[in-house]
């Protein structure tokens, strides 16, 4: 993330918003973003004891439609879209011939032919060129760069849903984790989805472009006296990586396989076929070579993205992610290591800065919320 100066960067609907609030304007994905507003400490703190409300209309929104949308698809993921309900969504790869990813996407069934894949902001063009290549052909489906019909809020964190449900009549407990359902926000027609990139429970909500300003004074107003804060992408960096979630472009890529990032969980082993299946059922057999495992620094040091990481003196392999945690008050961080070397308690070391520094592989996540 650099700072933002350029007037060329896309502009989310909320982009003088985030300028009268104060916030420090960064580019990220080619877009003009909030990186924070009172600071990434406090906004991560508000979060995980009351709620944030983050502007996330950067992401992406592909739609696939038609009576093979379905079978489109299983094809493109890594995940089992058969198992998902009409208002269920999934986490799921989107996968290479060689079983690394082209994106990692949140997909959500709005209809049994009817299907949308949010995907990450830098990857939305290629993501849809992507997609549009490998279902040609299929049958009756039909691929749809969808992302200027969205903004896309999360209101993250204990107060989230005590907060939203005073401006919805949807029920909002009757959503399960990973569920979503229509109705309005603040008298603005929407989707209500209960997911998010945090590790808190909370809500992401799309809607109309036209009507994002509306939802977000209205969340922030509904939400002032539960201390609720806007927060920036800086806090949902450190949030996601307390949560061990995956980050595209740090923690996996187009040279990471499915396994590799230990996100096994991620694939439809029972499908028939889909993009990378072949590879990655083999490598499932005869075991990956590397592993992205979770680690805590032993010593104080903060490992950050692009250190080297060393076992037994060697190069072994590279952070992908770290940082000092503001809740936990631990620096930790991600990196990919041998295999060999992933069980909890292994130590290895990091070159930060030109020292070594000890650090332990530990169990990810680092951060789970009470249920």
């Amino acid at each position: 993330m650099s700072e933002a100066t350029s007037g060329t960067l896309k502009k989310t609907p909320l982009n003088a918003r985030h300028r009268s609030l104060g916030a420090r304007m960064v580019e990220f994905g080619g877009w003009d973003m909030p990186v924070e507003y009172s600071g990434i400490v406090d906004e991560h703190l508000a979060v995980r004891s009351r709620a944030g409300l983050f502007d996330v209309s950067h992401m992406g929104e592909i739609e696939i439609a038609g009576r093979d949308a379905l079978k489109a698809v299983q094809l493109i993921t890594s995940n089992d879209a058969s198992k998902l309900a009409i208002g269920q969504a999934q986490y799921s790869g989107l996968t290479t011939p060689v079983g690394t990813f082209v994106d990692d996407v949140l997909t959500y069934r709005l209809a049994d032919d009817h299907f949308m894949l949010v995907v990450n902001a830098s990857n939305i063009v290629k993501d849809a060129a992507w997609i549009s290549q490998h279902i040609d052909g299929i049958g009756d489906a039909a691929a749809v760069n969808t992302s200027s019909r969205y903004a896309l809020m999360a209101l993250q964190g204990p107060a989230a849903r005590d907060v939203l449900q005073t401006l919805t009549a949807v029920p909002l407990g009757d959503i399960k984790y990973y569920w979503f359902t229509n109705g309005e926000i603040a008298s603005v027609r929407g989707t209500i989805s209960r997911t998010g990139y945090t590790g808190e429970d909370g809500f992401e909500i799309f809607v109309p472009p036209a009507s994002a300003e509306r939802v977000w004074d209205a969340v922030l107003q509904a939400g002032r006296t539960a201390g609720v804060v806007p927060a920036g992408l800086g806090a949902r960096d450190t949030l996601r990586l307390e949560a061990a979630m995956r980050l595209y472009g740090n923690d996996i890529d187009d040279t990471t396989t499915v396994l590799e990032a230990d996100l096994g969980w991620i694939v439809g082993w029972k499908k028939e076929h889909f993009l990378g299946a072949e590879a990655l059922r083999r490598q499932k057999q005869e075991g990956v070579q590397r592993k992205l495992a979770g680690f805590e620094m032993l010593e104080r040091a903060i490992a950050r993205h692009g250190y080297d990481a060393y076992v037994d003196g060697k190069k072994a392999g590279q952070v992908t992610s770290g940082t000092q945690t503001p809740f936990l008050k631990k620096a930790v961080g991600m990196a990919y290591l041998p295999a060999s070397h992933t069980a909890p308690g292994t130590e290895f070391e990091i070159d930060v800065r030109g020292r070594r520094a000890r650090a332990q592989v530990v169990p990810m996540p680092f951060y789970k919320r009470a249920r």
